[in-house]
């Protein structure tokens, strides 16, 4: 599936969540990441959040669609992100 991931978190938490989203998808342009997962990559990924993040406080909202075929992607100006190895 593919996932496009963006996260609003408390300062002191942001490393966290932005070395765990690193660990499964692409950075794209500060707190926005997308990429290819499987079911349970997928899983993996938000488990890991889940333990991270104060949900009474943070935020994280995922879209999956089945592939990057099916999103219309355009960007306007610098692009600060893009593909890049995943570790």
């Amino acid at each position: 599936m593919f996932v496009i991931l963006v996260y609003d978190t408390a300062a002191e938490r942001n490393p966290k969540v932005l070395k765990t989203c690193r660990k499964y998808l692409h950075w794209t342009q500060r707190s926005v990441f997308h990429g290819e997962l499987t079911a349970a990559q997928y899983r993996a990924l938000t488990h890991t959040l889940n333990t991270v993040i104060d949900p009474t406080y943070d935020s994280i909202v995922t879209y999956t669609a089945r592939s990057p075929d099916m999103i219309d992607t355009t960007t306007l100006g610098a692009t600060p992100g893009g593909p890049g190895d995943i570790l």
